[in-house]
């Protein structure tokens, strides 16, 4: 989604001796770009075909789960469809809207290594935030419903509709839009990050080469404390929720092999497994970023910060964070695809060899299925 761009800096280094006197003469510091950012450039080619593939992969599972909402509408796994639609959507979007806005400036013909903050820098600011809690929250409710649904079925199946779907899916927007736009309200700020091609919420004190100004103030260390806090504690609760489901399916798994006649779903088997891998994702794409952050802003307030290479130690982790928190959004659709009933059957048999499924989990699955259908059909009936 980011590409990273060099700073063109030979105009600025030389002009470095007249600065220097202009300095000397006014008490004006004058603003450099000389800092070494080749290790950190990225092609924008690579961009282009990262950008690429993010689309790609997300239309990919939006049609596969049209698909399945539009077989499935009156189970009770349309509620995890319709979770996941909007799980890849947001992520389509997340990787379309800021992927643009960083190739305009790398594209530029000029850069932003002297600009302040701009609208541009604001919007996108408020896009990488929006976009980035946004998923967290997804997963969080996604996995929390799931397990409502395996510990609490008959509870799940009262409370829980397409209606009350829909508008908790809207306040999730709500609350991760409500947060992007504090800024608008003067708490916290977004900036140029290094090496200037992205922008997100202000975690360093004034840097020599954005021209913003002020240093890192508690509004600031506010608003990283509370994107940050939301994310890691979306990633707790959705790691507490995927466990107790989990661990409730093996329970139901053991106590059916001992002679009890409660079986597990195979959807539930299905969708576990799904929200399992898209929480892994989710952790080890977005916790860098969300850890790196408030130990970048902490420093940077308490001044402990104190020189420049540990400076630039804590801008190269936070272009680290951002680069993985990129990924998530390619890596989320791909979770999903991988990780359904037919491509792991399908996995299956290439790796036993065995056409018959006969005695395996995927057959058991099958006629766990089976046997709910017919007993609901019955009931309705």
């Amino acid at each position: 989604m980011l590409a990273i761009q060099q700073c063109n800096s030979s105009a600025l280094d030389a002009g470095e001796p007249l600065a220097n006197q202009t300095q000397n003469l006014s008490g004006v510091e004058p603003v450099r770009c000389k800092e070494n950012l080749t290790t950190h450039t990225t092609s924008p080619t690579v961009a282009a075909l990262s950008m690429t593939l993010g689309i790609v992969s997300n239309i990919i599972a939006l049609i596969i789960l049209a698909k399945a909402y539009a077989h499935l509408r009156k189970r009770s796994k349309a509620t995890f469809l319709l979770f996941a639609s909007s799980l890849v959507a947001t992520d389509l979007a997340g990787h379309v809207i800021p992927g643009v806005l960083v190739m305009r400036l790398y594209m530029g013909d000029t850069g932003p290594c002297n600009s302040q903050t701009d609208s541009t820098c604001t919007f996108l600011g408020g896009s990488m935030v929006f976009f980035g809690l946004c998923p967290l929250f997804l997963g969080c409710v996604m996995a929390a419903e799931r397990c409502m649904g395996v510990t609490r079925p008959l509870l799940h199946a009262r409370v829980v509709c397409t209606a009350y779907t829909k508008m908790l899916l809207v306040m999730i927007w709500l609350l991760a839009l409500f947060v992007a736009i504090l800024p608008s309200f003067n708490l916290g700020r977004y900036t140029y990050q290094y090496p200037r091609t992205w922008c997100f919420i202000k975690v360093f004190n004034k840097d020599p080469a954005i021209t913003d100004g002020k240093d890192t103030t508690i509004t600031d260390v506010i608003f990283v404390l509370l994107f940050s806090g939301l994310g890691l504690a979306s990633l707790a609760v959705a790691f507490i929720c995927n466990t107790i489901s989990g661990v409730t399916l093996v329970i139901a798994r053991v106590r059916r092999r001992t002679g009890h006649q409660r079986s597990t779903h195979s959807h539930d088997i299905e969708m576990v497994a799904q929200l399992v891998g898209i929480m892994v994702t989710s952790c080890i794409c977005w916790s860098p970023l969300l850890v790196f952050g408030l130990m970048s802003v902490i420093r940077s307030y308490s001044g402990s910060m104190r020189d420049e290479c540990d400076l630039q130690t804590y801008k190269s982790l936070m272009v680290l964070g951002v680069r993985l928190a990129a990924f998530n959004q390619i890596l989320d659709p791909w979770v999903y695809i991988l990780l359904r009933r037919a491509v792991l059957r399908k996995i299956y048999r290439l790796t036993t060899g065995r056409n018959d499924l006969r005695g395996s989990t995927f057959r058991r699955w099958e006629i766990s299925s089976l046997q709910n259908s017919v007993k609901k059909a019955i009931n309705l009936n």
